[in-house]
């Protein structure tokens, strides 16, 4: 973790508008190889902002998040390309310099559809973007009965993903997923993200390894090419402290369900509670509502209207 970005100024919202800036930044951050990039994985504008006022440098949006908080629906290829990439350009555009890496599923169909989303990520503001070889009817990573698609069904879509970074002469990071593990074994998967980087992807992300050796084996395959790590408690692959996990060689790694859990679980007692006991709990938002706003920006829409010459937030309550 580093600083924290500056959420509560006026421009914090509309500074550095440049939709390269969080992937530059992003490139900058991985050239110490002695470091590794960590992500919280966030789903919607307010865990965003919880992100980044905690410090981090960089964010993850999960796509299993995604799925459930835009739609309501568990991670099982429900989620298009829209609502993948709305939620995308709204976290990234909070504050364009702290990189965001997006899941971008299969790239949601052919070669040519996969060049549509790289495009319309870039554009959002994804600072990296990963493409996977499940089947378009895809699910989670570490659920079982997982489909791949054949290799070269794979590196047709990688390569019209670099082919769209390079025509958009784009500094968004082309990050290369492969789900073989489970279902075809490790030397399987590996074999496919080598070649991944000979297309000339950016870095490379094996899902679902299921031992330290495993880990251990990529990141030395891999030499200086990135390699980034999706950390699922419960999950297959085993969990380490962050130092060990950089020891090892990572240089990315991703908490998906990091504010899923806690969100859910808070929740779901509050709601609990109030059904049962028939008054509000403590807890509750109640009177911290304002600071809820102040949090998500309500000073700093209020110093852009002063700023502009408006009077009409000179007094604001609830």
């Amino acid at each position: 973790m580093g600083s924290v970005h500056d959420t509560n100024s006026a421009t914090a919202g509309v500074k550095a508008c440049s939709p390269l800036v969080g992937a530059q930044r992003l490139r900058e951050m991985l050239k110490d190889p002695s470091k590794a990039v960590i992500c919280p994985g966030v789903f919607d504008g307010f865990t965003a902002r919880l992100a980044v006022a905690a410090g981090y440098d960089a964010l993850y949006m999960t796509g299993a998040g995604t799925s459930m908080s835009r739609l309501g629906w568990a991670d099982m290829g429900i989620a298009t390309l829209n609502d993948m990439r709305a939620n995308a350009e709204m976290i990234a555009s909070l504050n364009p310099a702290v990189p965001l890496i997006a899941d971008a599923d299969t790239g949601y169909g052919g070669a040519i559809m996969v060049t549509r989303t790289v495009t319309q990520y870039a554009r959002a503001g994804v600072a990296a973007m990963h493409i996977e070889d499940q089947v378009q009817e895809k699910r989670c990573g570490h659920l079982l009965g997982k489909q791949i698609v054949d290799r070269e069904i794979f590196y047709s879509r990688l390569r019209a993903a670099v082919i769209a970074r390079d025509q958009l002469k784009s500094d968004i990071m082309i990050i290369a997923r492969t789900d073989a593990r489970q279902g075809q074994g490790f030397d399987e998967a590996a074999e496919r993200l080598q070649e991944a980087v000979r297309i000339g992807v950016d870095a490379v992300f094996l899902e679902a390894m299921q031992t330290r050796e495993e880990m251990e084996k990529v990141c030395k395959l891999m030499g200086d090419i990135p390699v980034l790590l999706n950390v699922v408690p419960g999950g297959v692959t085993p969990e380490y402290p962050i130092d060990d996990l950089v020891k090892m060689g990572f240089r990315i790694i991703i908490y998906p369900g990091l504010c899923i859990g806690p969100l859910l679980t808070a929740c779901k007692n509050s709601l609990e509670s109030l059904k049962t006991n028939r008054i509000s709990p403590k807890e509750s938002f109640g009177t911290g509502i304002r600071d809820a706003f102040n949090f998500t920006g309500l000073e700093e829409c209020v110093a852009i209207d002063k700023a502009a010459g408006g009077k009409a937030y000179d007094t604001v309550g609830h």
